[in-house]
């Protein structure tokens, strides 16, 4: 059973950067990591963290960020340095070659998805499309 991820936010920007090629759906930067090995370690009965899409927004798809118990069928799994995060079976090809970072600033602490797929966002960046 999965339970609802409290005090984080997923915001989608789309920013050109040339990504590094991986053979990973996903990368986590170093600050990422940390913060889902935190979240890990404040609830140590759920097995990781799993990102899906869901239609919402002025602009078609946002992500969603949850605890997660077990793995779908067709769900992707990406580990890196300890930290865990399973995609959901249909966020994978809008995820395909994303950067997840985490950010701290004075007005909000966020993660950050910089996907290389995304064709437009809404002007406070929640929503987008592929």
């Amino acid at each position: 059973m999965a339970s609802k991820l409290v005090g984080a936010t997923v915001r989608a920007v789309a920013r050109k950067r040339t990504m590094i090629p991986t053979k990973a759906p996903l990368v986590l930067t170093q600050s990422a990591v940390a913060k889902v090995k935190e979240l890990m370690h404040q609830k140590p009965e759920t097995m990781c963290l799993k990102i899906g899409v869901k239609t919402r927004g002025c602009n078609g798809l946002t992500y969603t960020l949850d605890y997660c118990d077990k793995t779908g069928k067709f769900d992707e799994v990406v580990e890196q340095e300890g930290a865990k995060i399973v995609i959901d079976a249909k966020a994978q090809l809008t995820l395909l070659g994303t950067e997840m970072d985490y950010v701290e600033d004075k007005l909000a602490a966020e993660f950050v998805f910089n996907n290389p797929n995304i064709k437009g966002t809404c002007g406070c960046g929640e929503s987008f499309n592929v």
